[in-house]
């Protein structure tokens, strides 16, 4: 696995918009909020063209468009790293745009984005044995004041830290919108966190305590089911390479109900992708509560764990209910969770 150089003092931060851009409200005024913060950290900023543009469909421009302004802001030689403006809908339109070799023949570059972005970070680990981090895009940075899941975003970015933890408390409900662009969470509801593992006699089991450790990958449910099965999938042969290690799956949900999340967790099973497995990290999905036919998150999640006799962390501060932990995807991680306490130490071998 290869990891990038951190940013440095006075570095360069480039923001590319594979997915939407930052051209309606409150995305703008959040934006250029945060361009203004970072400025005054002493970074310097380069925007792609496709920043403040809304010409594409569920995503800023056109795909090739898209896919052009990614190859060339990961290979230039002109920024440090890079913070996807935003999160989007049609992000795996580009990637037969991108150049995934050159990319891969570059050096190593920190990408940074979730959600839809989830087809880069996630594509940089099995296309390129890149590191990358799933965390907050660019837009995020611009409320007033930061949450600590943002400055915990930078120092993984400036190589100050490499352990994140749970919160505490998270939003149910925001208030942002185009009359309160920088409007922080409203992190009201208490963290409790859902912890399954066999008990000595092989059944899962609700526990107090887990410890888990393995090479983390994964990211949104809803883009990594799309990538399953086409041309882009290389998810048999990464798990092969680091099966030492075992793999530990981050997931989390925005658009699929708990039905959506239940036929998800079958697929990417029966594709192989849960081979070498060591356990699940997952995310509140943006369906946190919904009970259909009698089917929860919750059960959604554990048929497959069930089955492989691996620990599960449900309910993580990770996903679309913020705030979210940013996670190195590719590093090795050794977690544990205690109680409604998630810490996650992160290796990068």
């Amino acid at each position: 696995m290869k990891y990038p150089e951190f940013l440095k003092e006075k570095g360069t931060i480039g923001f590319p918009a594979p997915s939407f851009g930052c051209a309606m409200e409150p995305y703008k005024t959040a934006f250029d909020n945060a361009q203004r913060k970072w400025k005054a950290m002493g970074y310097r900023l380069d925007p792609g063209p496709n920043c403040y543009k809304q010409e594409g469909i569920g995503i800023s421009s056109t795909p090739e468009a898209c896919g052009r302004e990614l190859t060339a802001y990961y290979v230039s030689k002109s920024n440090d790293c890079l913070i996807s403006c935003g999160g989007g809908e049609l992000m795996c339109e580009i990637l037969e745009h991108v150049d995934f070799e050159a990319v891969k023949n570059a050096p190593p570059k920190w990408f940074m984005g979730y959600s839809d972005n989830t087809n880069m970070t996630f594509l940089l680990n099995t296309l390129c044995d890149t590191a990358s981090i799933y965390g907050p895009c660019a837009g995020s940075f611009g409320m007033e004041p930061w949450h600590p899941c943002l400055t915990d975003a930078m120092e993984l970015l400036e190589g100050k830290r490499r352990q994140v933890g749970s919160y505490g408390t998270w939003e149910k409900e925001g208030i942002k919108d185009e009359e309160h662009p920088l409007a922080p969470y409203q992190c009201r509801e208490s963290l409790r966190l859902r912890l399954y593992a066999p008990d000595a006699r092989g059944v899962m089991a609700e526990q107090h305590q887990i410890k888990m450790q393995g090479r983390l990958i994964g990211g949104c449910m809803d883009c990594l089911v799309n990538l399953l099965g086409t041309s882009f999938d290389r998810v048999e042969n990464f798990a092969e390479k680091y099966r030492e290690d075992g793999l530990l799956w981050f997931l989390e949900a925005c658009d699929l109900s708990v039905f959506g999340i239940r036929r998800a967790m079958w697929q990417m099973e029966h594709a192989g992708w849960f081979r070498h497995i060591k356990g699940f990290l997952i995310g509140r999905p943006l369906c946190f509560g919904e009970n259909q036919m009698g089917l929860d998150q919750y059960e959604a999640v554990l048929p497959v764990a069930r089955r492989h006799k691996i620990p599960v962390i449900m309910d993580a501060d990770l996903g679309h209910l913020p705030p979210m932990m940013p996670l190195v995807s590719g590093s090795v991680a050794n977690i544990k969770a205690e109680g409604n306490s998630l810490q996650i130490q992160m290796e990068y071998r």
